[in-house]
């Protein structure tokens, strides 16, 4: 049952443009609507841009993206919605909360399961990466590719984090997933969901004592004027990922989807070298802001949150997990 929100952006798009024109007219554009929450500043969207541009060129311009960036027509949430029914193309959400309709993303959510960013690629890249793309599909939902949302860590307003037990007695903001609020539960903190437009408010007025996100995020949503601390700990790896509604994909012939597909996997490769500039440059600009950015020794972390792999029931996440572990360095 959709809510009144979504039924409003679901107007919004019928007023604004149909999805797609020139179903079957030789002379005429396909449009794919695409919307994501973050600002035109962020790698992502630069990314999406160059996506977009680079299938009106593979295309000869018979099919265009037309991109709505900032939250304009909803929350991650809705957006997906707006995708199983159809009303909107192609979206960019974290894969936390898409775990609420794609039990197996969860896997992402899992803290401290990637040794490093050479095995989080290694594992999209591989088949288990892709048949997460396509877990989807019975949810009306296809993934087309992953970008780069780096790790996450804790900042803080009012308090350094050094290990766990700092955490205890801190409402700490973090994303509709239940299982980033059951990990911050299980370390001693307290997990307070709030929208990431709200945050800022959130953390200047004292709603929540922190927050965990990737540096590019941390800076460009200026959420290091009002956080005084930055604990390095890249408790998880998260990625994002780039969805097509079914009802779309299924619409366009098979060369479209070879089209789409690859502007797609070309923009997964620029936006991973924009990724690594930003990252570098938020943490330039967050030190030089005067934020203290901490290096916690990570074991203290790692040992906080056994008991969130003893706790998973889920089968299907269990067994990726193992696939998961088994493409360690290590264990090559």
């Amino acid at each position: 049952m959709l809510g009144g929100k979504v039924k409003l952006k679901v107007c919004m798009l019928v007023l604004a443009t149909i999805l797609f024109t020139g179903c079957g007219t030789q002379n005429e554009t396909k449009v794919i609507k695409m919307a994501h929450g973050l600002d035109v500043k962020h790698p992502v969207h630069q990314s999406m841009v160059h996506m977009a541009e680079r299938l009106a060129q593979l295309s000869a311009g018979s099919m265009r993206v037309d991109i709505y960036p900032s939250g304009q027509l909803g929350s991650e949430r809705e957006l997906i919605e707006l995708l199983q029914i159809g009303s909107l193309g192609m979206t960019k959400v974290s894969a936390s909360p898409l775990e609420g309709f794609v039990p197996q993303m969860k896997v992402f959510s899992l803290p401290y399961l990637f040794e490093d960013n050479d095995h989080f690629w290694r594992v999209l890249k591989s088949d288990v990466g892709k048949s997460l793309l396509l877990a989807g599909q019975p949810f009306l939902i296809r993934g087309l590719g992953y970008y780069d949302a780096g790790s996450r860590s804790f900042y803080s307003t009012k308090k350094q984090v050094k290990s766990p037990s700092d955490l205890s007695g801190m409402k700490i903001r973090v994303m509709n997933s239940q299982t980033a609020v059951e990990m911050i539960n299980v370390m001693g903190g307290s997990a307070t969901p709030v929208s990431f437009g709200e945050l800022y408010t959130a953390l200047q007025q004292g709603v929540v004592d922190g927050a965990e996100n990737n540096p590019p995020s941390f800076h460009l949503s200026r959420h290091y004027e009002v956080s005084k601390y930055y604990t390095i700990d890249e408790h998880t790896s998260i990625p994002d990922v780039i969805l097509i509604s079914k009802y779309v994909w299924d619409s366009l012939d098979q060369q479209q989807q070879q089209w789409l597909q690859q502007a797609t996997d070309e923009s997964v490769d620029f936006q991973r070298k924009l990724w690594k500039r930003a990252t570098k440059e938020a943490m330039s600009v967050v030190k030089e802001a005067g934020v203290e950015v901490l290096y916690p020794d990570k074991s203290q972390f790692l040992d906080s949150v056994a008991d969130v792999y003893k706790g998973e029931t889920n089968e299907a996440v269990k067994e990726m997990v193992l696939k998961i572990e088994a493409m360690r360095s290590s264990n090559e």
